[in-house]
């Protein structure tokens, strides 16, 4: 699943791309996708142009001359960018074609993916991002250790909590556990001030390096054929051997996540 660092990389990507084109046409092959009355959406989208595409936790916001739309590209969504005459590929659902000849693909294998029409100037009244907590880099530790403490579950679930903090997914989640020897079936009202704001802190960092190096490819993601790096700098996720102690990753299901840890470097403590 695309989590912020891939989020982040499409819409550099894209930006570099589509930002000026004007909308000829938008068609759209499967309802469900869009969020309301597709007819509406295209409708809408037409004559407009691209101005900009902002990102807030793992959602696209493609700020458009009227009106704006929000992008959730779920387990396997991906924009490409190809020419308006090329063919439509099985799974490509969604299509912009622009005024100069190219056309931007939304495709999803899975269709799990969600775009929704919103107000260009109170889009973060949508629900869809009203409901979700800061970013690492602008959490508050008191905040986040006060929501913390009101919850018995384990902390890897708490990572993946968008109301908690947004953008973290199972990959990061696993990496973040990992880096503060934290056992991912810790409860979360077990963890002080003190490693709250640690882990506010190695959430951002560890992000932070996965931005740069464009996300994380895992199985099918890309960015108009732009595929990140990160996950040759993955310590724990799908791993073995732990590269600090040499012990076995273990893998084991934490509220139906895959979850990688090591079983001497993130000790379960009472």
């Amino acid at each position: 699943m695309p989590e912020l660092p891939e989020v982040e990389t499409v819409r550099g990507t894209l930006k570099n791309f589509i930002l000026g084109k004007e909308i000829a046409e938008v068609k759209i092959y499967y309802d469900k996708i869009i969020t309301g009355d597709p007819f509406d959406f295209a409708g809408r989208l037409k004559g407009q142009c691209i101005c900009d595409i902002e990102r807030i936790g793992k959602y696209l916001i493609f700020i458009l001359s009227e009106d704006a739309f929000i992008s959730h590209l779920r387990m396997e969504g991906k924009y490409t960018l190809v020419s308006a005459y090329a063919k439509i590929q099985k799974h490509e659902h969604v299509v912009i074609d622009f005024t100069d000849g190219t056309s931007l693909r939304y495709a999803d294998t899975r269709k799990f993916g969600r775009i929704e029409i919103v107000s260009k100037d109170h889009y973060m009244t949508a629900p869809a991002l009203a409901k979700l907590g800061p970013e690492p880099w602008q959490a508050e530790a008191e905040e986040v250790y006060r929501k913390l403490q009101r919850s018995s579950l384990p902390i890897k679930t708490i990572l993946l909590d968008q109301s908690v903090l947004a953008g973290i997914g199972n990959i990061y989640a696993n990496e973040i556990c990992f880096k503060m020897k934290l056992h991912p079936k810790t409860p979360a009202k077990n963890l002080s001030k003190k490693r709250v704001a640690e882990l506010i802190e190695v959430s951002g960092e560890i992000l932070d390096r996965a931005i740069k190096e464009g996300g994380t490819t895992i199985h099918s993601f890309d960015a108009n054929g732009i595929t990140g790096l990160f996950q040759n700098s993955l310590l724990v996720h799908m791993q073995k051997v732990c590269d600090v102690c040499g012990g076995e990753i273990t893998k084991e299901a934490v509220h139906g996540r895959g979850t990688y840890y090591c079983k001497n470097c993130q000790k379960r403590r009472s």
